[in-house]
């Protein structure tokens, strides 16, 4: 919990102003500034520093001098070393930091922490669609699957013909998307890593929101073939044209193939296949399902020192309400929690599952490396403008989306979620390809917190979206769900803001409430993470 230290105070020759400062430990010797436009220089700090310095918004001030090589300390961490003398009431900034080395991944506690288990959660429902393989979905869309980039532009003419002419006529549908993305040819198909853009892709199509329908437009010469793509027995189509018990065929429209005879041919082949997926999915109703039945994905962007204070400690106690309830949730984003491995291991409930996240990092490690970089190039302008010093501060604040429960499941890139409770799901922190793997693992429901701002979305699942600052959910009030800036203003604590996100997940969940982002049709692109070569 953050501990508020209050204060009024009075500028030299200015106008009195009550400042807040937000400490997260007692044992911090730095606190951030959570007054709107920040402090000027003069604020008294009564029992603290005058501020030598003006403070922006969610910035840091030194509470106590700090000596040259000393740890600067939030979180209760050392999130940096004094590069100078430090005195009190100074700005403390990413230019007098010296980063801490990353934890080696040798000795790490493993399955060493054993809380109480959390009391059950019982009760709590929501309106979904039932899957013929048992998953539920939070919306019923129709998604067309591509096997290169070379064909998104027909899909794209084909589908917006499918939107204008066909799906007025399914009430029950909610949505037409095309699956595009930049992969299946000109790269080394049968490299190692080549495994996790396919398999990516693979899961992506067999998303729970899209009801089993499975439809592929390929080229035809591509390396990355509808049959590699999804072979036999990777999908389970509920087809009245195929046997009960047989082999799904794979419902495909290859453009090379000799019966088109120009553009329009094309497109009337993918609008005709993409009729019988339309009236399947428009038979099909909401049921009452329990909450457990929901797979969340968590995930935070354009983040600031708000992040990790307001909305991700929100997001932490849904995701313990979640864990309650029998729910599925992941957390992700290797780099902005690799600073807190040996948090993560201590809560395995295994010392497998602690094994799986070490060899996870270490790949990623090695991934890093091998381009030259390495974890603190994860850190924004943006991020550091929000008050964010380097990927330490940023890290402690981001793991807190994670919660309390133990980690019981670890999932490699692109792999598929088959496990309830709480997951570490290994994906880069870029936003677009972070929310592309969370899809394919089987996610139905989206949060996503940002203290900077960012108009983010996904057209295969909500996305909520939890501001950390009063002031950008007031600004972009047609664009945040939730405002958890409540929490830094003294209005709402962390657990009210938490049961308010549940409770609208459900809401959401249940199509009850539409978010932000598909009110504006806010979709951004599906990134497919490819670590193999390009020929």
């Amino acid at each position: 919990m953050p501990d508020p230290v209050t204060a009024s105070g009075a500028p030299t020759g200015g106008t009195a102003v009550s400042p807040l400062l937000i400490r997260m430990q007692a044992s911090d010797n730095v606190a951030i500034v959570a007054n709107d436009g920040g402090l000027p220089p003069g604020t008294a700090i009564p029992g603290g520093p005058v501020l030598l310095d003006r403070i922006p918004q969610g910035h840091k001030v030194a509470l106590v001098a700090i000596a040259a090589g000393a740890p600067v300390l939030r979180y209760g961490i050392p999130i940096g070393h004094a590069l100078k003398d430090i005195p009190a009431g100074t700005w403390v900034h990413e230019r007098l930091l010296q980063m801490p080395d990353a934890r080696g991944l040798d000795g790490l506690p493993k399955a060493t922490v054993q809380p109480a288990p959390l009391p059950p959660l019982e009760g709590y429902t929501f309106e979904g669609y039932r899957n013929a393989d048992g998953s539920v979905g939070t919306r019923n869309i129709l998604a067309i699957t591509q096997t290169v980039q070379c064909v998104a532009g027909i899909t794209d003419f084909a589908v917006r013909r499918i939107k204008a002419e066909l799906l007025p006529r399914y009430p029950h549908v909610d949505d037409v998307v095309s699956l595009e993305h930049g992969y299946g040819c000109g790269v080394a198909i049968d490299a190692p890593d080549a495994v996790v853009p396919i398999r990516t892709l693979r899961h992506i199509s067999l998303n729970p929101n899209f009801g089993g329908e499975v439809m592929v437009v390929s080229l035809g010469c591509e390396k990355l073939q509808p049959q590699r793509l999804l072979p036999p027995g990777s999908v389970a189509i509920a087809d009245e044209r195929q046997p009960a018990g047989a082999d799904a065929v794979l419902d495909v429209v290859c453009l090379q193939d000799d019966a088109h005879v120009g553009f329009l041919s094309m497109v009337e082949s993918i609008v005709r296949q993409a009729e019988g997926h339309l009236r399947r999915l428009n038979a099909r109703r909401r049921e009452t399902v329990p909450a457990s039945e929901l797979v969340v994905g968590v995930q935070c962007g354009g983040s600031d020192a708000f992040s990790g204070v307001t909305a991700n400690p929100a997001v932490g106690f849904c995701t313990d309400l979640l864990v309650r309830a029998g729910a599925s949730v992941m957390f992700s984003e290797t780099t902005e929690v690799r600073d807190g491995i040996a948090q993560l291991t201590s809560r395995a409930t295994t010392p497998d599952v602690a094994d799986a996240m070490i060899r996870e990092m270490a790949w990623y490690d090695a991934y890093l490396g091998r381009g030259g970089a390495d974890r603190s190039a994860n850190t924004t302008p943006g991020n550091k403008r929000g008050g964010l010093s380097n990927i330490v501060e940023k890290a402690m604040g981001s793991i807190v989306k994670s919660g309390t429960a133990p980690i019981s499941n670890v999932l490699a890139p692109g792999e598929k979620l088959r496990a309830k409770g709480l997951t570490y799901a290994a994906t880069p922190a870029s936003d677009f390809i972070c929310g592309t793997l969370q899809l394919a693992a089987g996610m139905n429901l989206h949060v996503f917190t940002t203290g900077r701002g960012t108009p983010y979305g996904l057209a295969a699942v909500p996305v909520i979206k939890v501001a950390t600052r009063t002031e950008l959910a007031r600004r972009w009030h047609d664009l945040m769900d939730v405002n958890a800036g409540t929490i830094a203003d003294g209005t709402a604590t962390i657990e009210d803001v938490g049961w308010e996100l549940f409770h609208l997940m459900l809401d959401v969940a249940s199509g009850r409430r539409k978010t932000w982002a598909e009110h504006w049709k806010l979709h951004n692109a599906l990134v497919l993470f490819n670590p193999a070569p390009v020929t």
